[in-house]
């Protein structure tokens, strides 16, 4: 298993502090930019190296990881299990290098280890174990198992009045899945306003758009009718997605609409379907990190 890395979790809390503290909205959210440009620059060095990885993805959730780990969670990297920590779930496991990338970031492990993605014997699979990366909560990768997990850790924070809430990020795909409905009736039924849902609006799955292959829309509607408190952010735009991971108000789970563009940050990947599941060329690599620069 990894360890945690002393030196990167102090160079996270410095970046918590600056963003924290920042004298001006521009300020945090040109902080949050540049953690969210690492993000993707390693993103790409990752998948390039080990000739595997799921870019479209890992790019258009950056920005809501880079929102949760370097301003909204409570967690302490250096202290991985430490009780009453909120707990984060990327149910979109196929998108670990994102995940990876930013909780070696924080400190959860060295980023050296960041070169292993994929290789024989790495703690690093092409989806998250718990039992092999700190920081990752709960194994996973089969569509439609997240949100029940982080169903049933909000419910144990209930119980242990720890205060802790619970975020889980759900492909839009992903949300095909009857799992994820039968879930959040359970949320709705148990009041947990602890409960944080996720959904990565790309509009863009394996092979086709969303809405071409089982349309979700109107999806608001649907996660309200499901006993949900609806947010619709831009999930690019950090003073929207701070916005849209604030507590519950109502009292019911809250359910957040984060639009994002499939592969954003890169032009001749944004919003193309190919880039699901696709390695970019030497040249596609040198091109991408001139724009990431």
């Amino acid at each position: 298993m990894l360890t945690t890395d002393p030196a990167q979790v102090e160079q996270w809390r410095e970046l918590r502090v600056r963003v924290e503290n920042a004298s001006s909205a521009v300020e945090r959210d040109a902080e949050l930019a540049g953690s969210a440009k690492r993000t993707r620059r390693s993103v790409v060095n990752m998948i390039s190296s080990a000739g595997l990885g799921h870019i479209g993805g890992d790019f258009s959730v950056t920005d809501i990881l880079t929102t949760l780990f370097d301003y909204t969670l409570r967690i302490d990297p250096a202290d991985p299990g430490k009780a009453g920590r909120d707990r984060f779930i990327l149910s979109k496991g196929h998108c670990a290098a994102a995940l990876y990338s930013t909780l070696a970031f924080s400190g959860y492990f060295d980023p050296a280890e960041l070169s292993t993605f994929m290789a024989p014997l790495s703690a690093l699979n092409g989806h998250p174990n718990r039992n092999k990366v700190p920081g990752v909560e709960t194994n996973t990768g089969p569509l439609g198992h997240g949100l029940p997990v982080a169903v049933g850790q909000a419910i144990a924070a209930k119980l242990a009045g720890s205060g802790a809430r619970v975020f889980v990020v759900m492909g839009d795909g992903e949300m095909q899945e009857g799992s994820n409905w039968e879930a959040l009736m359970s949320a709705s039924q148990y009041k947990l306003d602890n409960l944080v849902a996720i959904v990565d609006r790309n509009r863009l799955q394996q092979g086709a758009r969303t809405e071409e292959t089982n349309a979700l829309d109107p999806l608001d509607e649907k996660l309200a009718s499901f006993g949900c408190e609806v947010r619709i952010a831009d999930g690019h735009d950090y003073a929207s997605l701070i916005t849209a991971f604030a507590p519950s108000t109502t009292g019911k789970p809250v359910a957040v609409i984060a639009n994002t563009i499939k592969g954003k940050g890169v032009s001749f990947i944004e919003d193309r379907v190919e880039w699901h599941h696709k390695v970019p060329s030497a040249e596609q690599v040198r091109l991408a990190l001139e724009e990431l620069a």
